[in-house]
């Protein structure tokens, strides 16, 4: 376990990828008020590439990455899970479920070595949260009608 060396430069590019992906998806979830801020996604992300960076320095007799990977999935399926509620028949939540599958690939990624791809999947992310919130509010004025967008009720006709 040569490569778990907190003395090592390897270890601290790791983490350094892990905390700037995850924070710059957590935050654009903060600064939205959405659950899952900063904090939740720089440590799902890490813990993500902490668990698949061990799983490959162990690959050999005694290690099997791929069940490691398999494995943090399953977990981080069932934190997802955890934050989708029904609130008298709305569903919510389920954006913040997917956001931390993806900061969980995203850790992967990184746990793998894939610093650059990992960095470019969290812009491409936050490109989609952000992205799609600005078409569906141009939607939801377009719908409306101008009417309704000053202010007034399409009952006042």
């Amino acid at each position: 376990m040569e490569y778990f060396d907190p003395l090592s430069r390897p270890f601290w590019v790791t983490i350094g990828y892990a905390l700037a992906c995850g924070g710059v998806v957590g935050l654009e979830r903060q600064l939205r008020g959405k659950p899952a801020g900063v904090r939740t996604s720089m440590l799902i992300c890490l813990g993500t590439a902490i668990f698949v960076d061990l799983g490959v320095s162990a690959s050999g007799a005694a290690g099997d990455p791929a069940r490691v990977l398999g494995q943090v999935v399953t977990g981080v399926g069932f934190i997802g899970a955890g934050v989708i509620i029904s609130d008298a028949g709305t569903v919510v939540g389920v954006t913040t479920a997917a956001v931390i599958w993806l900061l969980a690939a995203v850790g992967a990624a990184i746990g793998l070595g894939y610093h650059l791809g990992a960095l470019a999947l969290a812009l491409v992310a936050v490109g989609v949260l952000v992205g799609v919130e600005l078409i569906e509010s141009a939607a939801r004025r377009l719908s409306s009608g101008p009417r309704r967008a000053s202010g007034e009720s399409a009952t006042d006709e």
